[in-house]
Order: structure tokens, then C-alpha cells, then sequence
């Protein structure tokens, strides 16, 4: 029996290939060297990582007693640091066009950013510990602090979000919008590395939240699902293209509340104490102790979690 014939050849594939190919030229190609990209994968896990020293026994492993604890904390965050650095050197490396295997400046870069991460993660554990506890005390149908750990995609994300914003100050290209990515697609919860957020911040349900790159959040927030704290307008250089860096997203003063659906936007500031209604469309500022609805605004306190 005669084999079937190939549907396509190699002679059919070449000048495809060959145009493919001809289109990504300038991205192969760097001066001095080859390009060398950070890992996707290699950053999740770093992450993954990471979750387990800052929940040890949730995540990696939950055999765990006061004599193993220290040998799993510090391993796993001996094998995280050394993944990190060299994600970081590549993520260094790629930005700035450098060699990644002879650039002596990428490579003490990522040693210091390594470094300087690391004295970090005491701080990100408690805040991402007080968003835990911010969960619990804002959710009724939550029983146990650890449903919110294992179970809850606002945790997920926010911690992703916290690690990556550490990276986002040190400078790190790449690294930190994947990371807060991974999060996004899981969850579907978008918030950028560069917004800086207070502690026991809770998103209750999660999807479709989106915060952006310069929102500025207090302590004791709480966002609904279908939040979003954007941007009004991109302001455009003398070459139409926006001008990236400047503050134009909101900022969200202390034990704020808001509701689904609820859209901010701009450089505005949501004062003290105050919630913003379902659905809302909000462009201005407004005082602390204000209750936002859709028919009006009257500055009058709200209790949180009413109507809800």
C-alpha cells in the first residue's frame, strides 16, 4: 500500500518560513550577543515559591512541623533568590539591548535588585497577612482565614501584585507585568505593578476589577467585582504619542468602599471613609464621609457592607 503524500511540503513551507522569519530579524539580532529572554515559566514558579514562604504549609508543602519549617523557608527561598537573579539579569539585559552573558553591568544589577528584593519580603509578608485578616473581617460567608488563602482569587492576586510591585520600584523590566499578568489571567483581576497600595486591602468576588498603574490606595480598602480605578484621558506628546509615567489614576483614601461595577477615573481623590455605589461613573473628587450613589452624592457616613 502506497503512503499518503504530505498535504504540504517543504517546498510549499520555505517562502513562508523565510518571510516568518524576515519579520522578527530585529528582534533576534543584538549587538555583541543573542537575545536572551526571561522565562515565563521560570518567573511563575518563583512566584509559586515565594507563596509558600509567605504561607508556608499552604502552598509547596503542608508536611511541615517547628523543625522542618526553617529547612523549607530557607530553601525555598534560597532556590527563589537564585531563579530570580538570573530571570532579572536576563530581564535587564533584554531591556537595555546588553549581552546577557558577558554584561557585567546586568549581572550586578541583578544581584543587587536580588539582594534588595530579599530584605523586602518581611514587609510584603505582613501586608499580604493583613489583607487575610481584612478578608475575614469583610466577609460574612468566609468561615476560616484559610478558605481565604487557599480559595480566594482577590489573595492571589494581590499577592502577586505585591511582590511585583517590590520589583516594579527596583526598576526590573519584564518580570513584574508578567507576574501581575499570570494573576490576571487566572483570576481576572487586573492590577497593575505600579499601584501602590496600604494594607488590608479586599477584593470581594474579583472579577473584572482593574486598578491602574498610578492608583494610589489606602489602608482598609475594599473593591467589589467589576471595579475599575483608570485612567480619563492619555495626554499626548508634540508626536501624538502618550506620555508615559505622568499620575492620572485615582487615589483612594482609607477605609473606602467600593461597590460593583463602580467606575473611577482620573487623578482624582475618593476621601476618607467614603463608598461609591453600583455602577457609578465617577470623575470628580469627593470628600471624606461621602456616600457616592448613581441618583446623587450626599456627604452623609454609610455603614459598609449595607444594601449588599
Amino acid at each position: 500500500m502506497t503512503a499518503a503524500k504530505p498535504a504540504i511540503d517543504l517546498v510549499a513551507l520555505a517562502p513562508v518560513v523565510g518571510e516568518l522569519c524576515q519579520d522578527t530579524k530585529e528582534l533576534s539580532q543584538f549587538p555583541g550577543g543573542r537575545m536572551v529572554l526571561p522565562s515565563r515559566d521560570a518567573v511563575i514558579q518563583i512566584v509559586e515559591d515565594l507563596r509558600s514562604v509567605l504561607f508556608p504549609g499552604y502552598f509547596g508543602t503542608s508536611d511541615l512541623n517547628d523543625e522542618s519549617l526553617h529547612y523549607f523557608v530557607g530553601a525555598t527561598l534560597a532556590r527563589a533568590m537564585r531563579h530570580l537573579e538570573d530571570q532579572v539579569r536576563r530581564g535587564v539585559a533584554f531591556g537595555a539591548r546588553h549581552d546577557y552573558e558577558t554584561c557585567d553591568h546586568c549581572a550586578d544589577t541583578a544581584q543587587q535588585v536580588t539582594k534588595a528584593f530579599l530584605g523586602k519580603l518581611p514587609a510584603i509578608r505582613r501586608l499580604v497577612r493583613s489583607d487575610v485578616e481584612a478578608a475575614y473581617e469583610g466577609d460574612p460567608a468566609l468561615k476560616s482565614k484559610d478558605e481565604a488563602i487557599f480559595a480566594y482569587p482577590g489573595i492571589f492576586a494581590v499577592t502577586n501584585q505585591r511582590v511585583a510591585h517590590e520589583l516594579h520600584l527596583l526598576g526590573v523590566p519584564l518580570i513584574p507585568r508578567i507576574i501581575t499578568e499570570h494573576a490576571h489571567a487566572l483570576t481576572g483581576i487586573d492590577i497593575h505593578p505600579g499601584a501602590a497600595i496600604g494594607e488590608k486591602f479586599f477584593i470581594d468576588h474579583g472579577t473584572g476589577v482593574v486598578v491602574g498603574e498610578t492608583a494610589v490606595i489606602g489602608r482598609n480598602v475594599t473593591l467589589y467585582q467589576g471595579v475599575t480605578l483608570g485612567a480619563k484621558s492619555f495626554p499626548l506628546d508634540e508626536h501624538g504619542n502618550p506620555i508615559k509615567g505622568i499620575p492620572r489614576h485615582p487615589i483612594v483614601e482609607d477605609e473606602v468602599v467600593v461597590y460593583a461595577g463602580a467606575t473611577i477615573l482620573g487623578r482624582i481623590t475618593i476621601g476618607k471613609g467614603s463608598s461609591v455605589g453600583g455602577n457609578v461613573w465617577l470623575t470628580s473628587s469627593v470628600p471624606p464621609g461621602t456616600r457616592v450613589t448613581q441618583a446623587e452624592v450626599r456627604d452623609q457616613r454609610h455603614s459598609h457592607g449595607s444594601g449588599i
